[in-house]
């Protein structure tokens, strides 16, 4: 059983040495690696030459396309049976592929799609960690990012994500190239009958953004995407994804409440301030920092926030 690592570049050459090298400790071997340069200004081309020797390796230069078209690209020229997505700004443990070779080989079924966890590499920064909190964390995302329970079918996300060729062949790939191009491309893959799962073994150290600002456009980014998703997908904008925003609604309404009800007003800073004591409890129980736990805090904050602007500007923009 092989597999081709299907990674999409831009701009990010001291990230793709970090994963290659991680690609390097695999204890299952039988896979080869497809760099597709988005058309950068910095290519990584030298860092993938100090790899030809380790790996089985390929390097491709192309314009700009974006990330979703470029993994259609990487798919066209591997050799694998199966397709493996990861984002440069990961880092893969040695124990990934035969995780997932050992998945594949004894399910009951036949697996076509599989995504993973991501979880927080021991030498992130503190921000970082904290971000991958907030990113996991049941109480900011209900639980619909890489947990062995799910509302519905598994959806993986393109930073960790493996298909099979036929797949592929099926579906012709990502239809669209951002915006929730992922997400699309897991709802299409279902809707044609393959079977999707989460391998819970097969996680990855996603990096994620080192600042408080990047993450907030990131989520922002996020919170416009599911909205262009359901123009693809009527029906994809459930209750989860509305929390968010009645989150942001709760905060406006603080300091109102104030002036017209102190009742009102006396509820809703309960509620926040529980919810503040959870995100800090888990937080601290999870990465045993403090400092690490209160930056939580301000993730999970700026996280919904930013999902929620971003989910309403889109909307009102559609509208538009």
């Amino acid at each position: 059983m092989r597999y081709s690592v299907i990674i999409p570049v831009y701009n990010r050459p001291e990230e793709v040495d970090e994963l290659l090298h991680s690609l390097t400790k695999q204890t299952y071997k039988s896979f080869e690696v497809v760099i597709v340069e988005d058309g950068s200004d910095q290519p990584a081309e030298h860092i993938v030459e100090k790899y030809t020797d380790q790996l089985d390796i390929s390097y491709y230069f192309k314009e700009n396309s974006g990330q979703g078209f470029s993994r259609n690209y990487g798919f066209k020229r591997a050799n694998g049976d199966y397709y493996v997505v990861f984002d440069s700004d990961c880092i893969i443990p040695d124990h990934y592929f035969e995780s997932v070779n050992k998945q594949l080989e004894e399910s009951n079924f036949t697996i076509d799609c599989w995504g993973g966890p991501d979880r927080a590499h021991e030498t992130f920064s503190t921000v970082q960690k904290a971000i991958n909190y907030s990113m996991t964390s049941f109480f900011t995302t209900g639980g619909i990012r890489g947990r062995k329970k799910q509302l519905g079918p598994y959806h993986p996300r393109s930073f960790n994500m493996g298909i099979s060729k036929k797949v592929f062949e099926k579906t012709g790939g990502y239809r669209i190239t951002r915006m929730g191009e992922d997400l699309e491309f897991s709802i299409r893959i279902i809707n044609e009958g393959f079977r999707s799962v989460l391998i819970p073994d097969a996680y990855v150290y996603h990096k994620r953004r080192t600042s408080m600002l990047d993450f907030f456009r990131q989520l922002h980014f996020f919170g416009r995407a599911r909205i262009n998703i359901n123009r693809f997908h009527p029906g994809q904008i459930k209750l989860v994804h509305l929390f968010p925003l009645f989150f942001l609604i709760g905060i406006v309404l603080i300091p109102i409440t104030l002036m017209v009800s102190q009742p009102i007003f006396y509820a809703l800073a309960t509620a926040y301030g529980i919810y503040t004591i959870l995100l800090l409890f888990e937080s601290f129980i999870k990465e045993k920092q403090i400092k690490v736990a209160i930056l939580s805090v301000a993730a999970g904050y700026t996280q919904l926030c930013a999902y929620a602007i971003g989910f309403i500007t889109e909307m009102f923009r559609r509208q538009l």
